[in-house]
């Protein structure tokens, strides 16, 4: 029950742009957390799929070999890579809210100085606001960088062995 009170405090300190962030951060990991199932749970079959049906051609030194094995790396690619730029978005976007969080905080206090005329007490929750929805922001980006590094790792890798086992020769 505490941890619950403390949760929500800090939420009301921080202003309605932690919930954003809250939301931000709930999305990137959902999506980092289904890119790691995806390499856990249905890469190898996928990866299969394409190379047995790359092996299976009778021939594939022609053009038209060229192009289907071009094609079939393609849409490996894009199901390897899955929802990846949407990562990379959310991971750009938590600070910029968090920024936002900032200038709301502070128009808080300088509403603050104008209607109580600088009362330390007033601007101190403003302060608060503002810094609280930033530092929000940026640990929010970092947990999904450390997230994103394995995954763009993971990816890389992935897609060059798919490249060097379909073999063009025959």
């Amino acid at each position: 029950m505490e941890l619950y009170l403390d949760i929500t405090r800090f939420f009301d300190q921080g202003g309605d742009v932690i919930l954003l962030i809250a939301a931000t951060t709930f999305v990137m990991w959902m999506l980092i957390l289904e890119r790691f199932w995806y390499f856990f749970r249905e890469h190898k079959a996928m990866s299969n799929g394409v190379l047995t049906n790359w092996e299976n051609r009778d021939e594939r030194t022609s053009w038209s070999a060229h192009v289907i094995r071009t094609a079939l790396l393609s849409d490996a690619k894009s199901k390897i890579r899955g929802s990846m730029p949407i990562i990379l978005t959310c991971i750009t976007l938590c600070p910029l809210l968090g920024l936002l969080g900032t200038v709301t905080g502070m128009i808080q206090v300088f509403d603050a100085m104008a209607t109580q005329g600088g009362n330390a007490r007033s601007m101190a929750a403003g302060v608060s606001a503002a810094t609280i929805p930033t530092m929000s922001g940026m640990i929010a980006s970092l947990s999904g960088i450390m997230g994103s590094t394995f995954l763009r790792r993971k990816i890389n890798t992935e897609t060059e062995l798919l490249d060097q086992a379909l073999t063009l020769d025959h």
